[in-house]
């Protein structure tokens, strides 16, 4: 069996003496690949990471690589933000085309479907453009599904991988790697990348590419009705004249506890509203849950009523705080607030 080395090699000789393998010569290298792939498990002795996109969760996933020994290269459009990766060892790039040129693996986490396809699929400075033969992208942004397929198919032709793979669990799951990952695309591209998955948390394969977006966004749909009903039962515990602090604990043990109550009871008390997640993306996150609503002829009251919640937010400049800021819009609503 030829080794994963020399297959690239061979593939890189095709592009850059501009021919095309065979159709059959072609079939039999990437099984070649994904033979050797598997045989050869990503270490940080053989395999080199790029990461685009440094903010809140990509900084804190970053540095679990670094500190596990990977060879990694950061792109941030806002510099300041990779530098304190930069001061772990990280290298930085000066686009995406040449953080994916010096990366064997690209991971990306950045805001809106705009920003992926800018990143990732620009013919001149796009991650695709630059990403050897053999090379996978990775996009943890939460994103369309439609364009997870997209940037499938574009990577396929280059005799790339991708792998859509939007994660849960905030700022803290970042830092403490105990995020939900949400895979989609090749089983055996997914198997062969845990290694890394598991330093950030814990890889679900859903299916094909597309299916890890679906299964993120049906994540979304979950906890923004949720996070109106913590709000809602916070409010309602205050107009009662309750300790709302102690009603928050008594129910975190109860069949009322979440994973949104942990994580945002205590700061939605002491007024911090410091973004683990923004609302700006969540609102991004709740209109595309709502247009792939409308393409299944699929009707979710809640959340529709979550989605208008958060765009008072936005409406109020609100949007670049984190999502337990809705305690504000229903404080709003009831002419209360929780500190009087």
């Amino acid at each position: 069996m030829r080794s994963l080395p020399y297959l690239l090699r061979t593939l890189s000789r095709y592009h850059l003496q501009g021919q095309t393998p065979s159709p059959s010569y072609l079939t039999f290298l990437r099984r070649s690949m994904a033979t050797s792939a598997a045989a050869e498990p990503i270490s940080p002795s053989n395999t080199r990471l790029g990461w685009i996109g440094t903010g809140v969760m990509g900084r804190s996933m970053c540095a679990h690589l670094i500190n596990a020994g990977y060879t990694l290269t950061v792109f941030n459009r806002t510099l300041s933000k990779a530098q304190p990766l930069v001061e772990m060892g990280a290298r930085l790039a000066q686009t995406p085309h040449d953080l994916a040129a010096q990366s064997d693996v690209v991971f990306s986490v950045v805001g809106y479907p705009t920003d992926v396809r800018q990143v990732l699929l620009n013919p001149t400075n796009g991650a695709l453009s630059g990403l050897r033969p053999g090379g996978v992208l990775v996009d943890m942004t939460t994103s369309e599904p439609s364009l997870a397929v997209e940037i499938s198919a574009a990577a396929l032709s280059k005799n790339c991988s991708s792998i859509d793979a939007p994660v849960s669990g905030g700022d803290r799951g970042a830092k403490n790697g105990t995020l939900a990952i949400f895979a989609g695309g090749d089983e055996a591209i997914v198997r062969r990348l845990n290694p890394l998955f598991t330093l950030m948390g814990k890889v679900n394969y859903m299916g094909p590419s597309g299916k890890g977006q679906f299964a993120k966004l049906a994540n979304q749909i979950t906890i923004a009705s949720t996070m109106v009903g913590l709000v809602e039962g916070i409010v309602y515990a205050h107009k009662a004249g309750l300790n709302v602090a102690s009603f928050l604990d008594a129910i975190s043990t109860g069949a009322a506890g979440s994973k949104s109550l942990d994580l945002y009871g205590s700061r939605i008390l002491k007024r911090d509203f410091e973004p683990g997640f923004f609302v700006n993306h969540f609102v991004k996150d709740l209109g595309i849950c709502l247009k792939e609503c409308q393409n299944m002829g699929l009707a979710l009251p809640g959340l529709a009523l979550a989605q208008q919640l958060y765009l008072s937010l936005k409406a109020h400049g609100e949007g670049n705080l984190g999502t337990q800021a809705l305690i504000l819009s229903l404080e709003r609503l009831n002419n209360v607030t929780l500190d009087s």
